[in-house]
């Protein structure tokens, strides 16, 4: 089936969900051996029913508008199957329940007419990116590409919004925009760094991208210029892209070979021996907004009754159904007490708590564990304070191809 025929079936299945809402339906149990028939020939019957949600092998609950209860009840007749009310809802069940309060009932057909009106709008972009993985700034770019909240979707161009956040980015392979509801789902596939590669056919040098010492080199196609033991900085020539022969003279090539060298990389950091850090109490306290599009109300005041302590906010938008949002959200400030606690380290105690950090963020940085050949660990004792510099050091291949520009 194609992409348009479901969206307008989809559509189709909303609005009809909605009279539901506003003519009454009814949640009900289905309870029998022949569930799956019960199924069929209501689907065959084009009989409205939705949230379905199955118990067991023999139990079923799903709503059905009240003009077609009448109708499920033959075919649960038909499939000897028992059909049970759990719930009634829908304006009419709370109008009769509120039938005094007519000011009541006014909000809330006003509230109908205002879920229908914003039907047209865009009120939350849900980014969804490929292997979880981060893209930053992307809700701004898209914001300033014309997809945002608030926006009529009949003026969001979806080819046009791709485009542009893609000419502008170089970290994004493939994206696809889908509007279903009032949800604009934003699905992403990073592009991966690769190198530039240049054509075999034009010649280059080999350069080097790293400081290190030499190792290993051997050139294929090219004159070194380097011998193992030789100091390397970035931009050092490590294998030219020519050679030159007694009888063929100078010739050009596009310079290939193997270079290793020993690698340093190093980390540092002071760590104070006197220090003041912050711990929680276990104590907090939690304040409200509602927050319609960009317009906030605070339900209570937001300064903390804590001297200190570390804030945390959620916001939770409100929809009827999975990607029908409502431009109403209910913002949550989480405030947690937090105290000052002073602590007093010996200089040997901070020098190994500067260790295992800078060991740490340099293990996350070395792919190649193996290739680690050495590890030098010094320290200077301050007044106050011990510095800890931490230096791996890894046999990694360098160099980098440089076009030879005449």
């Amino acid at each position: 089936m194609r992409p348009n025929a479901l969206k307008l079936g989809e559509k189709i299945m909303f609005f009809r969900i909605l009279i539901n809402f506003i003519i009454g339906y009814v949640r009900v149990a289905v309870e029998g051996y022949y569930i799956e028939r019960f199924i069929n020939i209501c689907k065959n019957e084009k009989i409205a029913v939705w949230n379905l949600k199955r118990n067991n092998d023999v139990k079923l609950f799903l709503n059905v508008g009240l003009k077609d209860y009448r109708r499920i009840l033959k075919v649960a007749k038909k499939t000897k199957c028992k059909v049970k009310i759990q719930r009634k809802r829908g304006v009419p069940f709370v109008l009769n329940r509120y039938k005094k309060r007519k000011i009541f009932g006014i909000l809330l057909m006003l509230l109908i007419a205002t879920t229908i009106f914003s039907s047209n709008f865009i009120w939350n972009i849900e980014v969804r990116v490929e292997n979880d993985e981060k893209v930053d700034n992307i809700v701004q770019d898209l914001e300033e590409m014309g997809l945002k909240t608030g926006e009529w979707k009949s003026k969001v161009n979806i080819k046009d919004v791709i485009s542009k956040v893609r000419l502008k980015r170089q970290d994004i392979a493939w994206m696809g925009i889908e509007l279903k509801g009032t949800n604009a789902i934003v699905k992403i596939a990073k592009a991966k760094e690769k190198p530039q590669i240049l054509d075999e056919n034009e010649y280059c040098n080999i350069v080097s991208d790293k400081t290190g010492v030499i190792t290993k080199i051997s050139a294929q196609n090219g004159t070194a210029v380097v011998k193992v033991g030789d100091t390397i900085t970035k931009g050092t020539p490590l294998i030219n892209g020519w050679l030159e022969g007694k009888y063929t003279g100078l010739r050009y090539v596009h310079a290939k070979g193997e270079i290793e060298a020993k690698v340093w990389h190093t980390r540092s950091t002071k760590v104070e021996c006197n220090q003041v850090i912050k711990e929680g109490t276990g104590n907090e306290e939690n304040k409200y907004s509602i927050k319609f599009n960009n317009f906030k109300i605070n339900l209570q005041k937001k300064l903390s009754k804590f001297e200190i302590y570390d804030t945390i906010t959620s916001e939770n938008k409100l929809k009827i159904f999975s990607d029908f949002y409502l431009p109403i959200a209910i913002e949550k400030t989480t405030y947690k007490e937090q105290k000052e606690k002073n602590i007093t380290y010996t200089p040997e105690e901070a020098k190994n708590i500067g260790i295992v950090q800078l060991q740490k963020e340099l293990d996350g940085e070395i792919e190649n564990k193996e290739n680690i050949v050495n590890k030098n660990i010094n320290f200077y004792e301050r007044p106050e304070a011990v510095e800890v510099y931490v230096t791996y050091e890894v046999l990694e291949n360098v160099g980098t191809e440089e076009k030879i520009v005449f």
